[in-house]
């Protein structure tokens, strides 16, 4: 399944990524740090939820109170359980 997240707070404001049960694949980010996070899509492709989210849930960008990572460790639970709920 698509998912398309809308960031919070961050330089990026779109995450999409591709979740199949609890993998996720093809992570791409609209706006932000393009190299920075060209290589977090590349290192967590074929990642589980719970992976990203140990790897990158609080990792705060300045005083920001989130990061782009922190989005996607947000985005990826998000639509887990949506994906589950929706069977």
């Amino acid at each position: 399944m698509k998912y398309e997240y809308k960031t919070k707070g961050t330089c990026s404001v779109v995450i999409s990524f591709d979740i199949n049960d609890n993998v996720i694949t093809n992570i791409q980010f609209m706006g932000g740090c393009p190299g920075n996070l060209k290589a977090i899509s590349k290192l967590l492709d074929g990642k589980t939820v719970e992976y990203i989210e140990e790897k990158l849930k609080g990792n705060l960008c300045g005083n920001r109170g989130t990061s782009c990572a922190d989005q996607l460790a947000i985005a990826v639970r998000e639509a887990y359980e949506e994906n589950k709920k929706n069977g």
